[in-house]
């Protein structure tokens, strides 16, 4: 769902991570499922920059 947004909003995979203060390399794997504890404060960056609706936040940290 993560990627579905970014592609949505029109960030690159470089771009968005660079917004977030994170590694593109991290992003990538938190978009594969490959990342298995992600940092509360990343996932608020996420949300904050991609403008995520209420509706799948939930299922964006479930995630």
């Amino acid at each position: 769902m993560l990627k579905e947004y970014r592609i949505k909003r029109g960030y690159s995979l470089e771009k968005l991570a660079e917004l977030c203060d994170i590694s593109w390399r991290n992003l990538q794997r938190i978009e594969n499922g490959k990342e298995n504890v992600t940092k509360f404060e990343t996932i608020k960056k996420l949300i904050k920059v991609l403008n995520i609706e209420d509706k799948d936040i939930l299922t964006l940290i479930k995630k």
